[in-house]
């Protein structure tokens, strides 16, 4: 049969059996199909030797058989056979009738047929009556020795050829099939799993394990590819990171651009304001000087304690309103500040008094936790005007009942000493996205959104100047917390 023709019965057999059984020979794997297809070579050539050799066998026992049975006759119809060794292998026997226990219808055709061979198929034993003498003869045919010869050559036969099939099989399931085939495949497979799951270090077939033949050079095949697909990659993530670190540049020129027009933005803004602070000072001065000189009148006129403590309050806020004043021209120009020892926790007290002109502080609960040790060198107006900031911001943060606590600690850091000055409260906090530019001018949108948006800005302008620094954050359990810190006196 041609190839052709055997492609074609094949694929006949195998469309059957996928349509029968839903199951097709070719989805199985490549051991399961080879095991399949030389078991059935083997059983096959078996089968051909066995049906071979079988039927020769037997026509040369028959031959055989034959030849002897006709010697054998020869011999029984000699007078001289009792004269002959050997026959006693046959059980041959001469004498009466009784004492070779022929039967009548033997007898009977025996003494009609005097020298001639009487032959029973059933019993294969041959009778004669011997002319003249009155004497029987009896052999027994060589039927079931040939028989029995016959059934140990198939035996014989059958197992040599059954040790012989199960010998081949064992060499190719053992040593020939996994090492040229099995181990191979399984090699491939193997690599194949590694580049699915990202191993690269497995994902090429060892050198040692790839043969000459075809499944050889697909492997090597199969390892080139693979090697100028990372080159690819390794090219491709080059690229892609060169554009990466090109796009993040550009993203960072960007961001100063932006970063430059706004603070263009925000100097345009605080030079417009620093000429606007600068002629709300020179206006408020006149008034602040007015109201000033009448509060010292007033109190050179009245005695009474409750008037004089009343004044004395007074006098503390119009001598608060012009430090704002000179806060006001400081964003106009520079000015020099007068500075000295200054003790923190009176300092605090000083700034709340100013605070607690606003009716909601008799609603909050305010503690001044300072130390009464604690002093930092620096100009009190200012310093004041910090925490007043501060301050001010905790109590619109907080509502009612809520609590402001200040305290202050040392601080040995970098072989210096600091005063640091906590502000606590326990209100909404600042917002997340306020967070990092919450010292920034103009940003409402935080503790101080009540007011203009500066009162952080400038307390962090004089923190600055006084060589100090100052810090927001949100406290664990709630609330804002704002640290200022100061050089220790």
């Amino acid at each position: 049969m041609s190839d052709r023709n055997s492609g074609a019965l094949t694929g006949i057999l195998t469309s059957r059996l996928r349509h029968t059984t839903g199951f097709s020979f070719g989805d199985l794997n490549v051991r399961p199909k080879l095991m399949v297809l030389h078991n059935l070579f083997f059983l096959i050539l078996t089968v051909s030797v066995y049906l071979s050799l079988i039927p020769l066998f037997e026509s040369r026992v028959a031959n055989a058989k034959a030849r002897e049975l006709s010697l054998l006759t020869k011999l029984f119809l000699d007078d001289r056979a009792p004269d002959m060794p050997g026959l006693e292998v046959y059980d041959y026997r001469e004498g009466t009738t009784e004492a070779l226990q022929i039967p009548d219808n033997v007898l009977n055709w025996l003494e009609l047929h005097p020298g001639q061979i009487y032959r029973d198929s059933n019993t294969r034993v041959m009778y004669r009556l011997v002319p003249g003498t009155g004497q029987f003869r009896r052999l027994q045919a060589p039927d079931i020795f040939y028989d029995s010869v016959v059934q140990r050559a198939k035996f014989t036969i059958f197992l040599v050829l059954g040790i012989l099939y199960a010998l081949a099989i064992l060499v190719l399931e053992v040593v020939v099939m996994p090492r040229y085939v099995y181990r191979p495949i399984q090699k491939f497979l193997e690599a194949d799993t590694a580049i699915q799951q990202g191993d690269r270090s497995h994902e090429l077939i060892p050198a040692p394990s790839i043969q000459g033949d075809e499944i050889g050079r697909i492997m090597k095949s199969r390892n080139a590819t693979v090697a100028a697909l990372r080159e690819q990659e390794r090219h491709l993530e080059e690229t892609l990171k060169a554009l990466e670190e090109t796009a993040h540049e550009l993203k960072f020129k960007n961001d100063q651009l932006e970063t430059a027009k706004q603070s263009l933005m925000e100097q345009d803004r605080l030079a417009s304001l620093g000429l606007l602070s600068a002629s709300v000072a020179h206006e408020l001065n006149t008034p602040l000087a007015v109201l000033l000189g009448s509060i010292e009148k007033l109190s050179e006129r009245l005695t009474s304690s409750t008037d004089q403590e009343r004044l004395a309050r007074m006098r503390r806020v119009a001598q608060r309103l012009k430090t704002i004043s000179e806060s006001l021209v400081d964003f106009a120009r520079e000015r020099r500040q007068e500075m000295e020892v200054v003790m923190v926790r009176p300092l605090i007290d000083e700034a709340w008094s100013l605070v607690a002109i606003d009716e909601k502080s008799s609603e909050v609960h305010f503690q001044n936790e300072a130390q009464p040790g604690d002093k930092v060198f620096g100009n009190p107006d200012r310093l004041a005007q910090v925490f007043v900031n501060l301050l001010r911001n905790s109590l619109n943060a907080v509502n009612s009942a809520g609590e402001i606590r200040a305290r202050s600690q040392r601080i040995e850091e970098n072989g210096r000493s600091w005063i640091a000055v906590v502000v606590e409260d326990n209100g909404p906090g600042i917002p997340p996205d306020v967070l990092p530019d919450i010292f920034e001018a103009f940003v409402t949108t935080r503790l101080d959104a009540r007011g203009t948006g500066l009162g952080l800005t400038v307390a962090d302008g004089i923190v600055t100047q006084h060589g100090g620094s100052i810090q927001a954050s949100n406290r664990p359990g709630g609330g804002a917390r704002l640290e200022v810190r100061l050089p220790a006196a």
